[in-house]
């Protein structure tokens, strides 16, 4: 926080450049409300200059025609300039339309003005209990005494006992209205702060894919080293304090258990009265599902740094086979040019040469082809009564049926797991609906795997056998 470092940052960084800016109520304003209240990551820039000009038209019908007299197409790419780095303005894969993004300065700057309005309850208490516990889980987890971490564990037990005995009792310690709001009010702070930090860390892996894309361009050596140092560097990111956080971050909300879960704490908790008291936004209710959508971006990301060493390694072979034409079209050339001139002397010189010995023995015998044969005659008509069951006990499985019923299922909640869903749509054909089910996985939504968890599945046969199957835990995303 010296003197140099602040006016530094405050001639370069985009966050105290969109403070200091004349049209600062009108960007952070719109760009608030178009971006972060529905949580959106990305929007086309027709639907957003469409946005900023229905927001245009009410500031001018108040402040008159001559409050911001651009265009809002003008607005948006003087805001993605490099000199004001407002919002990030790139081509989708598959698009030729522009689409627009927040920044993690922009995010930062409007963070910072939301916290300039006043709170009519401010919490202290859960924020101590919150450091205190971190604290606590660092000194348990650093100790290498087993008899100290014994001695923890075997208090917390006697504290349990002591407490279970106390509800058994009839003694159910509540809290108050004042704490049930103080940690309401930690919850949705630390919840949306989270959702800042995904687009902060989606942008440093996008910093790493331009980084690898210039490498690329500009690599005149070996492909192989080139490659090792790519996907070294991708290897410490994703083992980095920060890939490693994000990766059981990512594990952690990927559980359908832990979704339900959550699910059912944030509908008790929303009903309670001194919560309702604080009008919650409404997308609180969805707000683990906001981590999903947030998550799934920065999964894409890396997604598309696979894509561009793949497109490295396809470029580079179609250089080198044209290369190699030039060369041979070079030869002929020269060759037409000296056909009628030879040189004297030696025309090329080749270098020693080893012949190619061909041994005999080295052969494989001839083997002559046996001619089975064939007694044709003594033929009589069969009369026995022979079972023909098997010919119609084929299972033919219906993956339209299948799909209809993963969409159904995803209509209602996203993600799904294979278990939940079939006890929604029991078995009906068994073990070969099951892998039915497993087969599918383009037919607009996507399967995820985590090998991890191991996931019961039960259903009854056609003879009323009861049956059960244990797979890894899979899951279905739209």
């Amino acid at each position: 926080m010296d003197h140099l470092t602040l006016d530094q940052l405050r001639q370069r960084h985009p966050a105290w450049r969109l403070l200091c800016s004349d049209h600062a109520p009108l960007i952070a304003s719109f760009l608030h409300h178009v971006f972060i209240l529905p949580n959106r990551r990305d929007m086309s820039q027709s639907d957003l200059a469409e946005a900023l000009e229905d927001d245009l038209y009410a500031i001018r019908a108040i402040n008159g025609p001559d409050a911001y007299p651009r265009r809002a197409v003008d607005y948006l790419n003087d805001w993605a300039a490099p000199e004001k780095g407002w919002v990030r303005k790139y081509y989708p894969p598959d698009s030729d339309e522009p689409h627009f993004d927040l920044t993690p300065a922009t995010e930062k700057a409007l963070a910072w003005l939301a916290s300039l309005t006043e709170r009519s309850f401010v919490g202290t208490e859960s924020r101590l209990l919150t450091l205190f516990e971190l604290l606590r889980q660092i000194c348990e987890g650093s100790t290498a005494d087993a008899q100290s971490r014994l001695a923890d564990l075997e208090k917390r037990r006697n504290d349990l006992d002591h407490e279970i005995e106390r509800v058994k009792a009839g003694d159910l310690p509540m809290l108050d209205d004042t704490a049930i709001k103080d940690r309401f009010q930690q919850f949705v702070q630390v919840g949306r702060e989270l959702l800042h930090d995904f687009r902060e860390v989606e942008a440093n892996f996008r910093l790493l894919d331009r980084h690898v894309r210039e490498r690329i361009a500009l690599w005149n050596g070996a492909k192989g080293e080139l490659l090792e140092e790519v996907l070294g560097e991708r290897d410490a990111i994703s083992q980095s304090d920060q890939g490693r956080s994000f990766r059981a971050f990512w594990d952690f909300l990927m559980s359908s258990q832990r979704q339900e879960e959550l699910t059912k704490m944030l509908d008790a908790v929303l009903a309670l009265s001194p919560v309702s008291d604080l009008a919650p936004d409404p997308r609180t209710r969805r707000l683990h599902y906001d981590w999903l959508s947030a998550g799934e971006h920065t999964q894409r990301t890396v997604a598309f740094l696979s894509q561009q060493l793949r497109r490295f390694l396809d470029d580079k072979v179609w250089l080198e086979n044209r290369r190699i034409m030039q060369i041979l079209h070079d030869i002929e050339g020269r060759a037409v040019k000296v056909r009628n001139d030879l040189p004297k002397g030696d025309f090329i010189a080749l270098p020693d040469i080893s012949p190619d010995v061909d041994l005999p023995m080295e052969r494989t015998l001839y083997k002559p082809s046996v001619k089975p044969s064939v007694a044709s005659g003594g033929v009589s008509d069969a009369h026995e009564d022979l079972d023909d069951t098997a010919l119609y006990a084929h299972v033919a499985v219906d993956r339209v049926r299948l799909a209809r019923n993963i969409r159904r299922a995803l209509h209602e909640r996203t993600p799904i797991s294979l278990g939940d869903l079939c006890r929604l749509y029991p078995l009906e054909q068994g073990m070969a609906e099951l892998v039915g089910y497993l087969h599918l996985g383009t037919h607009g939504f996507k399967t995820t795997v985590d090998e991890s968890v191991t996931e019961t599945i039960e259903w009854q046969s056609g003879d009323g056998a009861e049956r059960q199957a244990s797979l890894p835990l899979v899951t279905f995303v739209r």
